[in-house]
């Protein structure tokens, strides 16, 4: 029996400005081994971060019109449902809204068994401004 590959999951957060769209841009570039899953998350209805992303990929999922800790966390579960029904990633990426709470967006990895099985929750990147 094959063991179940397990994914690691990193959240991009910090303040509006730190550089977290540069950061993800940076990995997304340099890693070139490794497929990922990106979810990025708006706080307003019309996405910026998303237009900024330089990927080749389809695996991106963007979530506007309000922040993941709180108002749309129902929508970031189906956001990596849907990434996980694609068998090539190898890791995902969620970058967060300048305004976001990273301890919810984490939790939710923690409280639903079903994440727990497929996803591991990696680290919480917190880039910070010069």
């Amino acid at each position: 029996m094959t063991p179940r590959k397990v994914i690691p999951v990193s959240v991009l957060t910090g303040f509006l400005g730190a550089g977290k769209t540069t950061l993800l841009n940076y990995i997304l570039k340099e890693q070139t081994d490794y497929r990922f899953g990106v979810i990025i998350n708006e706080i307003g209805e019309v996405g910026i971060d998303g237009k900024l992303v330089e990927t080749q990929t389809e695996d991106v999922v963007e979530l506007s019109n309000g922040c993941i800790c709180c108002t749309v966390r129902k929508d970031l579960v189906k956001g990596v449902q849907k990434l996980l029904k694609k068998d090539q990633l190898d890791y995902i990426l969620i970058e967060t809204t300048g305004v976001a709470d990273p301890g919810p967006v984490a939790q939710t990895f923690l409280n639903i068994p079903q994440l727990q099985r497929k996803l591991r929750g990696s680290r919480l990147h917190w880039p910070t401004s010069s």
